[in-house]
């Protein structure tokens, strides 16, 4: 695969990430030398299972990695303790 197929391939993943079901706009999509590097917060793990689902389609044969976590957005269990 050419150095140009590939960013372009990239650049199509960054605008599909965008504008699709997925709305992430708070990825960050890194070129790492061969590899594609994905960094962020997503609110759901069924989210982030998405974005790596549409990252192995859209950038097949690139390697990938990623590092992204999830936001936890459950109200307490407990009342917070002030000292």
């Amino acid at each position: 695969m050419s150095a140009g197929e590939s960013e372009y391939r990239i650049a199509r993943f960054r605008d599909r990430l965008a504008r699709e079901d997925t709305a992430e706009l708070g990825v960050r999509v890194e070129v790492r030398g061969e590899a594609v590097l994905l960094t962020g917060t997503v609110p759901t793990a069924a989210g982030r299972d998405e974005i790596l689902r549409v990252a192995e389609v859209e950038l097949e044969g690139i390697p990938v990695r990623h590092d992204l976590l999830v936001a936890c957005a459950d109200p307490p269990d407990r009342p917070e303790e002030l000292l």
